[in-house]
């Protein structure tokens, strides 16, 4: 069994959108995520912080069907901290998350970034709006 397009948009809208939780973390890895939610390869020192996302309709705007797959886009740019030092030694990143808390917590969504990129020491990671896509299929 599977849901139709306008459940997979309703599931979208009821956890990216809705207020519940009031605020996302945003963070990045330099490792793949599992479907557990386990495995990330977060930075630690250069000023790297998890980025906090509040729950509301203008951080991730009403879901759409994208080639028939229900999909909830970031509908505002979100930037990290300008890295004070190299983030991993300057490993690409790879991935892209969302937890429930500013560290530890439990990863709930994940995806690989286009174009892996390590940060250095001046840069500022951020992401557009639209950058950041979750799918329900």
């Amino acid at each position: 069994m599977s849901a139709t397009n306008l459940e997979e948009l309703a599931l979208l809208d009821a956890r990216l959108g809705s207020g519940t939780p009031a605020t996302w973390y945003l963070g990045v890895s330099s490792s793949a995520i599992a479907e557990d939610g386990t495995g990330e390869t977060e930075p630690s020192g250069g000023g790297y912080a998890r980025v906090a996302v509040t729950n509301n309709a203008t951080n991730f705007p009403a879901a759409t069907t994208v080639s028939g797959v229900g999909t909830k886009a970031s509908g505002v740019e979100l930037a990290f901290p300008t890295a004070s030092a190299d983030w991993l030694s300057g490993a690409n990143l790879t991935h892209w998350f969302l937890a429930t808390a500013s560290s530890g917590g439990e990863i709930r969504y994940r995806a690989e970034l286009t174009t892996p990129k390590p940060v250095l020491s001046g840069d500022t990671a951020k992401f557009a709006a639209g950058a950041l896509q979750v799918t329900q299929d």
